[in-house]
C-alpha cells in the first residue's frame, strides 16, 4: 500500500512562525494561510500595514500544498458560456485576468526568491470523445477572436508527440501555463510574508467576528481558540475550509475532495515517453483526470476519484480508483509502485466561478474551481490592492455570487453523491 502521506510536503521544510502571543491588533486580519491569504499578507506587508494571518492549522496545510502543482490559464467555464453568462467585455476581463495570473505569480516567485521548481511548461487538456475534440476547434476559434489568446489544436494523429497514451481523440494546447512544487511556493510565500512584517498565528482557529467600534474607528473583533484580536479589515481566503465563523460565505461554497497519487521515480526514457513536453495534463471528463511529471520525474496523477470528502477511508479508496485510471491512460505504468496518496478540499461556487467581494464588510475570496495556484495567488494580491486604496478593477468582484437555490444548503453538501452520479452520467451521454 501507498503511504498516506502527501508527496510535495517530503521536499519541503515549511517555515515555522516564532510562537508569540496574539497581538491585541492590527490594520488588517488575514483568515487563511494559504496561496489568498498568504498573497495578500505579502501585498499588505509591503505597503506598511499591520497584518496578522490567522491560520486554523498551519502554513499551506490546505489545498494550497496538497494540489497538483499546476498554474493554469483560463477558467472552469468554457469561453462561449462565459461570453453567454457575462457579456463579451466582462468576459474578456476575466479571461485576461487568468493570463495576468501566470505572471502573477511568476512575478511573485523571482521577486521573493523562491526555489519552487517554476517552469513553463503549458498544459494539454485531451479529449476523451470525438465530440470533445471536435468542440476544442470551436474554442480556439472563439479564444483568439474574442480573447486574442493562441491555443493549438493536436490531431489525433500527432498526440503522441504530446502523450504517451492512445486512448485520446486529440488534444489542445496552451503554451502558457506552468508547473510548480505548490507546498514550496507556498513555503515560500510564508516566508516572504513574515520577512516583509507581517505575523502569521499557527493553530489560531478563528470562532466568529463581530462588528466593533474602536477609538472611533470602525472594524471587527474576532474571537479565535487563542484569545481575541481587533482589525480595522479582514480577509477571508478559506476556500474549500471555509468554516462555521464566516457562515453567509460557506453556504455559497461547495468543498469538494480531490485525490492523489504519485508513483515511484520512473526511468528517464519512460518518463519521456507518458509525456514528451513535459506538459500539465488534464482530460475532457466533468470526472476528470488531471497528471503530470513531478521535477523528480515521478508520476502524479490525480481526481475527483468519487465526490466525497477527505477521510482516511476515501484516501484509500481513491488511491484504487485513481490506480485504475493511471493505468488506463498508460498502460506503461501497471508494475509501477504508487508511493503516495493523499486527498484535499477544492472550493466551487453553484456558478463554478471566481467570486471576491465584501459581505458584511468583509473582504473575501473564494471559488477557485480547481485553478487556484494561479487565481489564489492574483486575487491575494488584488483584494489586497483593495483594501489599502479603497477601489478595485478585480472583475470577479463584479458578477452575481449566487447562493443554493431555494436556500437548500447549509454548508454540508449533502448532495454530492446526487451530483456525482449526475456528472457519470454526463460524461457517458457526452
Amino acid at each position: 500500500m501507498p503511504q498516506e502521506h502527501n508527496y510535495w510536503l517530503t521536499t519541503v521544510q515549511m517555515p515555522t512562525p516564532p510562537a508569540e502571543p496574539l497581538p491585541p491588533s492590527a490594520d488588517v486580519a488575514v483568515i487563511g494561510a494559504g496561496f489568498t491569504g498568504l498573497s495578500a499578507a505579502l501585498a499588505l506587508a509591503k505597503r506598511g500595514a499591520k497584518v496578522v494571518v490567522l491560520e486554523s492549522e498551519t502554513i499551506g496545510w490546505g489545498a494550497s500544498s496538497r494540489n497538483g502543482g499546476m498554474v493554469l490559464t483560463g477558467l472552469k467555464l468554457g469561453a462561449n458560456k462565459l461570453i453567454s453568462n457575462y457579456g463579451g467585455e466582462l468576459a474578456r476581463r476575466m479571461y485576461a485576468a487568468s493570463l495576468e495570473t501566470i505572471s502573477g505569480v511568476e512575478r511573485i516567485v523571482k521577486e521573493e526568491n523562491i526555489a519552487c521548481d517554476f517552469t513553463r511548461t503549458g498544459h494539454l487538456e485531451v479529449a476523451c470523445k470525438q465530440a470533445h475534440f471536435d468542440d476544442y476547434a470551436r474554442q480556439v476559434e472563439v479564444i483568439a477572436r474574442e480573447f486574442n489568446h493562441q491555443l493549438r489544436i493536436v490531431p489525433r494523429h500527432e498526440l503522441r508527440s504530446e502523450i504517451g497514451s492512445d486512448i485520446y481523440f486529440g488534444g489542445m494546447v496552451d503554451e502558457l501555463s506552468v508547473g510548480v512544487n505548490p507546498a514550496r511556493y507556498v513555503a515560500g510565500l510564508g516566508a516572504a510574508a513574515m520577512r516583509a512584517g507581517a505575523r502569521i498565528c499557527e493553530h489560531t482557529r478563528l470562532l466568529n467576528i463581530q462588528h466593533e467600534a474602536r477609538n472611533g474607528a470602525s472594524g471587527f473583533k474576532l474571537n479565535t481558540s487563542r484569545g481575541a484580536i481587533w482589525a480595522r479589515d479582514v480577509l477571508v481566503g478559506t476556500s474549500g475550509y471555509t468554516g462555521g465563523a464566516t457562515p453567509a460565505l460557506r453556504n455559497r461554497i461547495i468543498p469538494i475532495g480531490s485525490f492523489i497519487i504519485t508513483t515511484e521515480v520512473l526511468p528517464d526514457a519512460l518518463a519521456r515517453e507518458l509525456s514528451p513536453r513535459n506538459r500539465q495534463i488534464y482530460d475532457s471528463k466533468n470526472y476528470l483526470y488531471y497528471y503530470r511529471l513531478t521535477p523528480d520525474s515521478r508520476m502524479l496523477f490525480g481526481g475527483r476519484a468519487a465526490f466525497f470528502s477527505e477521510t482516511d477511508q476515501t484516501i484509500r479508496k481513491s488511491a484504487e480508483i485513481l490506480r485504475r485510471g493511471m493505468i488506463e491512460v498508460y498502460p506503461q505504468l501497471r508494475d509501477t509502485k504508487v508511493e503516495y496518496v493523499w486527498g484535499g478540499t477544492l472550493d466551487f461556487c453553484f456558478d463554478i466561478m471566481p467570486h471576491a467581494g465584501r459581505m458584511d464588510g468583509i473582504y473575501f475570496a473564494v471559488g477557485y474551481a480547481g485553478h487556484g495556484v494561479a487565481m489564489a495567488s492574483w486575487q491575494g494580491q488584488k483584494m489586497a490592492q483593495w483594501i489599502a486604496e479603497g477601489t478595485t478593477d478585480n472583475p470577479f468582484a463584479e458578477i452575481p455570487f449566487p447562493g443554493a437555490p431555494l436556500g437548500l444548503y447549509n454548508g454540508k453538501p449533502w448532495f454530492l453523491p446526487l451530483a456525482g452520479a449526475y456528472y457519470k452520467v454526463l460524461d457517458w451521454v457526452w
